[in-house]
C-alpha cells in the first residue's frame, strides 16, 4: 500500500521560504509521476507543481512559477517543494499525489494516492 507523508509546513512570514518533504513508501514505482496540490480555506484544491518519473520535466501553475521548485531524491524516496518568495496567498494544505504513470500532469484525476496535507500559513 502506498504511504505518503508530508512534513515541513509552518507560518512564516511574506518573503520567507519553506520547503516542504513528502516521504514515499508502499507499492510504488520510483517512476511514477508525481505533483503538489493545493487547497486554501473556502477554495477548490488546486494544482501546484508536477514533476515526471524520470524527474526531467516539470510544470508548474503560473502563480508560482519562478518561485517554486519540485524535486525528487530517488534515494530518499522523497518528494520536495521548494517554495521562495511566499506570499499571503500560498497559504493552504498543501498535498503531494502519486499517479501510475510517469508523466508530468497537472489534473488531479489522474493522481491515486495522496498524502494526509501539511499546512503553511503566510502572513503579510
Amino acid at each position: 500500500q502506498v504511504r505518503l507523508v508530508e512534513s515541513g509546513g509552518g507560518l512564516v512570514q511574506a518573503g520567507d521560504s519553506l520547503r516542504l518533504s513528502c516521504a514515499v513508501s508502499g507499492l510504488i514505482n520510483s517512476g511514477d509521476g508525481m505533483a503538489w496540490f493545493r487547497q486554501a480555506p473556502g477554495k477548490e484544491r488546486e494544482f501546484v507543481a508536477c514533476i515526471s518519473g524520470t524527474g526531467r520535466n516539470t510544470g508548474y501553475t503560473d502563480s508560482v512559477k519562478g518561485r517554486f521548485t519540485i524535486s525528487r531524491d530517488y534515494t530518499r524516496s522523497t518528494l520536495y517543494l521548494q517554495m521562495n518568495s511566499l506570499k499571503p496567498d500560498d497559504t493552504a494544505i498543501y498535498y503531494c499525489a502519486a499517479q501510475r504513470a510517469s508523466a508530468c500532469l497537472a489534473s488531479e484525476w489522474v493522481y491515486n494516492s495522496w498524502g494526509q496535507g501539511t499546512q503553511v500559513t503566510v502572513s503579510s
